[in-house]
C-alpha cells in the first residue's frame, strides 16, 4: 500500500496538497481495517443526534490540548526558528500543518478509535509528500516536521497534561539549544555568482575568502564553488557563515 501512495506521489509531484489530504483520510481508512475482512460502516444510532446542536468532541480536555499545541507553536516558531530564520513566508504553513494534524487526529482519535500507529502513518504520508515546488533548506523542512509532531503528541497522547508539557518541553529544549547559539554556533549559506574566477583555484582560497568578506560584509569561513561558466568568465559558488541571516 505504501509503494502505491509513493507512486501516486511521484506521477502528481507533490504540486496538489488536496492529493495529500486524499490520502492522508486513506490511509487512515485502511489503517482501521483488517485484510481480509469487510467491515460495515455503523450508522448513527438516532438520526436526531445526528443532526443535534450537542458539542461531544470539544470538551475541557480538547482546549486544554489545543492551548498547550498553541503555545507550543508560538514559542517554537515565533521563539526560535524566526530568531534565527527572520522568515516570514513558512509561518503559515508550520502553524496551519499544526493545527490540520491536532484536529484530526484528534476527532478521529476520540470517535473511530484511531491508533497511535496509524497516526505516525499519517505522519509518513506527509513525510512522502514533500514540497516538489521549491528547494527547502534541512533546516525548514525540520521545522515541518516538529509542528507535525507537536501536533500529534498534544492531541494523541493518553498521558496527563503534565505529560504532555515535558514531552513538549523537551523538543523546544532542544531547538533552543541547537538554535540558540549555545551548543553550537548556526551556519547559514547563500549562494552568489562569482566573476574573479582567478581566485577560485585552490591555492588561492585566502585570497578569495577575504574578498566575499569585503564584498558581502559576512563573515565567511568556507566556500564551495558549484559551476564555473568560463564563457561569461563567472562562478556559482556558496558562501557559508556564522551569525543572523541578512
Amino acid at each position: 500500500m505504501l509503494h502505491r501512495f509513493r507512486q501516486v506521489i511521484r506521477s502528481t509531484g507533490g504540486r496538489n496538497i488536496m492529493v495529500g489530504v486524499f490520502l492522508l483520510l486513506s490511509a487512515t481508512v485502511f489503517a482501521q481495517m483488517p485484510f481480509g475482512v469487510e467491515e460495515e460502516i455503523e450508522a448513527p444510532k438516532e438520526l436526531a443526534d445526528f443532526f443535534s446542536l450537542t458539542v461531544t468532541q470539544f470538551d475541557f480536555v480538547f482546549v486544554t490540548r489545543l492551548v498547550i499545541n498553541l503555545v507550543s507553536m508560538i514559542l517554537l516558531i515565533r521563539f526560535v526558528y524566526y530568531r534565527v530564520a527572520r522568515r516570514h513566508d513558512f509561518f503559515f504553513t508550520f502553524f496551519m500543518f499544526n493545527l490540520v494534524i491536532f484536529i484530526i487526529t484528534t476527532l478521529l482519535n476520540s470517535s473511530s478509535g484511531f491508533s497511535i500507529g496509524a497516526a505516525f502513518g499519517l505522519f509518513a504520508i506527509f513525510a512522502l509528500l514533500r514540497y516538489r515546488t521549491e528547494d527547502i533548506a534541512a533546516r525548514d523542512m525540520t521545522y515541518l516536521f516538529m509542528s507535525i509532531t507537536i501536533g500529534l503528541i498534544s492531541s494523541i497522547n493518553q498521558g496527563s497534561v503534565l505529560e504532555i508539557l515535558i514531552v513538549n518541553g523537551i523538543i523546544l529544549a532542544a531547538a533552543f539549544l541547537i538554535e540558540g547559539n549555545i551548543l553550537i554556533r548556526p551556519e547559514f549559506v547563500k549562494t552568489v555568482e562569482y566573476e574573479n574566477v582567478e581566485l577560485i583555484r585552490p591555492d588561492r582560497r585566502p585570497e578569495l575568502l577575504e574578498d566575499l568578506r569585503m564584498r558581502t560584509g559576512l563573515p565567511v569561513h568556507k566556500v564551495d564553488v558549484r559551476r564555473i561558466d568560463y564563457l561569461r568568465d563567472i562562478a556559482v559558488i556558496k558562501i557559508y557563515y556564522h551569525g543572523g541571516p541578512d
